[in-house]
């Protein structure tokens, strides 16, 4: 039986350049760096973001973006400070899409490999239930 996830990986072009980010914009901190060493199938490292294992391996980075999305949950008073952060490292700001009033806000960036993330302030409970009040209309 599924207990939760285990963790996510992304397969980037740069260890460090993605280091950066991890540590800059989500304060994630670095446990394991294999170095020269593979145990995988090319060099790794792992973080911890608020207790959620992280990966990221060298290779490819994807030849596209998309719509395709890991979304993390913040606080709406940290939105402006995390803009910020993003910002300063220069990274690619998508435009967010039409949402109904109090499903939350997002921000959706690009990694420097075509990732897409999302920072939301909503929760499931508070989207189905803004949902479920336009429906009824």
């Amino acid at each position: 039986m599924i207990q939760g996830i285990s963790h996510i990986t992304f397969i980037v072009s740069d260890l460090e350049k993605m280091t950066s980010l991890l540590q800059s914009v989500f304060d994630a901190k670095e446990v394991y760096s294999s170095g020269d060493k593979t145990f995988s199938l090319s060099k790794e490292k792992f973080f911890l973001l608020n207790g959620l294992w992280i990966a990221i391996m060298e290779g490819q980075p994807l030849k596209e973006k998309t719509y395709n999305h890991v979304a993390f949950q913040i606080k709406e008073e940290d939105l402006a400070e995390m803009a910020l952060r993003i910002k300063t490292l220069g990274l690619e700001v998508r435009q967010a899409r039409n949402r109904i009033e109090g499903e939350g806000q997002s921000l959706y960036f690009y990694d420097f490999d075509n990732h897409l993330f999302e920072l939301h302030t909503g929760t499931l409970e508070q989207r189905l239930e803004h949902y479920s009040q336009v429906h009824e209309k």
